[in-house]
C-alpha cells in the first residue's frame, strides 16, 4: 500500500474548504430569481439538477474505470475467477 504524500485529514479539510464556496455559488445560481441572474429552479429543482450531475459524474467515472486496463481490472478478473 502506498503512503499518500498528503495525510488524509489535511487533504479532507483542504478539499472541504475549496469546494464549499463553489457549492454555495452553484446553489445560489440555481435558486436565485432570473431577474437577479439565477435560474429560479427552487430548492427541488436545484436538488434534481445537482443529483443528475452527481449521477452523471459517477457513471462517467465508472465507465472510465471499466475501460482502463490496470491493477483494478486485474483484481476484478482475479476475484471473478476465484468465485467460479
Amino acid at each position: 500500500m502506498k503512503v499518500p504524500v498528503v495525510p488524509n485529514v489535511p487533504l479532507f479539510w483542504i478539499a472541504f474548504a475549496l469546494t464549499r464556496p463553489l457549492g454555495a455559488t452553484a446553489g445560489d445560481f440555481l435558486t436565485k430569481p432570473v431577474a437577479k441572474g439565477g435560474l429560479d429552479l427552487g430548492t427541488a429543482g436545484s436538488s434534481a439538477v445537482l443529483l443528475a450531475v452527481l449521477f452523471g459524474l459517477v457513471t462517467y467515472a465508472h465507465v472510465q474505470d471499466r475501460r482502463a486496463p490496470g491493477p483494478r481490472s486485474a483484481e476484478r478478473e482475479h476475484v471473478t475467477q476465484r468465485a467460479e
